[in-house]
């Protein structure tokens, strides 16, 4: 799904994968919110301005979509809408019918035409750091009664997914103008939590919403984010015991350090794959990078089993394409394609292509464990003295991203988390025309490939598409993928659902309990 702050680190697959249990329909002990502690921080309130992990998953408890993903379901179900379908076989005009009597948390009614506001404003506003890319096959939307009708430009079996993430989130048109992003720390929605405070890159508060009506049957109690600004924030909060819940924040020593044995301790493992890419900007052919054969070249020096075991402690998995292993229509294209490691073959790249070494770069990178990543990539892109690295900190994620789409990097971290289970969530946003990455990368081929996909409800049937796209990004790279890991949850014993924060895109905050 999004772009995601680069200071968290995986989960070591070898410890322990906390399974389901029923939960206690009990309050918060003493009536103190549990405290989830993150390095994944929210960015906006905006949907329509953000598309980054940490805000998506407030967003899936504030707000509304017409459909939402079930546990461990890759069809999402009816949430503020009753029922959803396309209209025929043509996949292009999808129907939702609205639920009844549906309210914001202020009062105001949750109608079909708010559902077209919020689509529509994503559209008109195009924020660069927004989810827009999400929604480029929409042609339009019309809102008639309790029917909202979405008209796409051509077949996407995918839909119904991507209406159902952070980028189909239902805001009041009361309080959300629609040709500009709204700013400020509050905001009302219809969602199972109701946002009770907010301090900006600090924490926020949330408590149940009783007004709810939708998919999610538990009610939830009180909980509190704490955001941090490094995994050794986090750390440090986990070790004086002032959080609950270590949420995608512990650094990767810190984790390959759990005692399995230690019984105050829950580590969830879930399978979310999140992927990790060197982005190349390729906006300009005098660029350093604009030659495919740069890029080709940086693609032979890189060292995955190093950046795995010497920067992560074995709490990654080495990646070699688009789609990350455990994902359907995931290949090995990278690894089929060039060596590991070899100085020699980058050589004969450049050489071939008349790129005159050393190559001088930027590479882009945030605070905390990822700037200890950039050295050693560093370290591995200077072999054979065929490139010069120079490296860049930026410690604020929202500069990060404006910067990266600016173009200020020739080369910069990037972690994706996906939208929705599918492959097609790893390509579209990624590697298709308009991408959320804005690197100058566009392919007809690719395009195309990606249209032909999106045909097919049996999403088999897909698959052989899905590697041609892969073979085509490996051959023009225009990123290159570097490792992907499950994502992890560490609770204390006392704290029970924390598996469930682990298990895919949506942050299921009312699953949470105490003993």
């Amino acid at each position: 799904m999004k772009f995601i702050r680069l200071g968290t680190v995986a989960g070591s697959l070898v410890l322990l994968f906390t399974g389901g249990c029923q939960l206690p329909q009990t309050e918060a002990a003493n009536g103190h919110p549990i405290v989830v502690g993150t390095a994944s921080r929210l960015t906006g309130l905006d949907p329509a301005g953000v598309y980054d992990n940490g805000s998506w998953a407030v967003f899936s408890n504030i707000y509304q979509t017409l459909l939402a993903f079930e546990p461990g379901s890759p069809v999402p179900r009816p949430d503020a809408a009753e029922s959803c379908a396309f209209t025929g076989p043509e996949l292009t005009t999808y129907v939702c019918e609205m639920r009844d009597g549906l309210t914001f948390s202020n009062g105001n009614p949750l109608t079909a035409a708010a559902v077209k506001r919020s689509f529509d404003r994503v559209l008109r506003i195009r924020d660069p750091l927004g989810p827009a890319p999400l929604f480029a096959n929409l042609d339009s939307v019309e809102a008639r009664g309790s029917s909202v009708t979405f008209r796409l430009a051509t077949a996407d079996a995918t839909w119904p997914s991507k209406i159902a993430t952070g980028a189909g989130s239902i805001v009041d048109p009361a309080e959300f103008p629609a040709d500009r992003l709204r700013k400020g720390t509050s905001a009302s929605g219809s969602g199972p939590y109701v946002l009770a405070s907010y301090e900006e890159g600090t924490s926020l508060t949330l408590e149940p919403n009783t007004g709810y009506e939708g998919a999610v049957t538990t009610k939830g109690v009180p909980v509190e984010i704490r955001y941090f600004e490094t995994t050794q924030g986090v750390e440090e909060a986990w070790k004086t015991r002032t959080v609950d819940i270590a949420y995608a924040g512990l650094p990767a020593a810190a984790l390959a350090g759990i005692d399995p044995g230690d019984t105050d301790v829950r580590l969830s493992v879930g399978n979310s794959a999140e992927a990790h890419y060197l982005v190349l900007n390729l906006n300009s052919p005098r660029k350093p990078l604009g030659k495919a054969a740069a890029r080709r070249a940086l693609a032979a020096l890189v060292d995955r089993g190093r950046l795995a075991g010497e920067v992560f402690k074995h709490t990654v998995t080495p990646l070699y394409s688009l789609v990350p292993q455990g994902v359907a229509g995931h290949s090995t294209a990278f690894f089929d394609r060039y060596p590991e490691a070899d100085p020699a073959h980058a050589a004969r790249s450049l050489r071939s292509a008349g790129v005159t070494s050393p190559v001088r770069i930027k590479l882009g990178h945030q605070a905390g464990t990822a700037a200890v990543e950039a050295r050693e990539l560093k370290r591995q892109f200077e072999r054979g003295g065929l490139f010069r690295v120079e490296l860049i900190e930026e410690r604020d994620f929202t500069t990060y991203q404006k910067r990266s789409l600016r173009g200020d990097f020739d080369v910069h971290l990037y972690q994706w988390v996906p939208d929705f289970p599918d492959a097609d969530t790893f390509v579209q946003p990624l590697v298709g025309t308009g991408n959320v990455l804005d690197n100058g990368y566009a392919s007809a081929e690719v395009d195309h490939i990606i249209r032909d996909t999106q045909r097919f409800t049996d999403r088999g049937r897909a698959m052989k598409q899905f590697r041609a796209i892969q073979d085509t990004v490996a051959k023009d790279v225009p990123l290159i993928p570097v490792w992907h890991r499950q994502r992890q949850v560490v609770t204390r014993s006392a704290v029970l659902g924390g598996h469930r924060l682990a298990e895919d895109a949506v942050w299921r905050l009312w699953e949470l309990r105490r003993l």
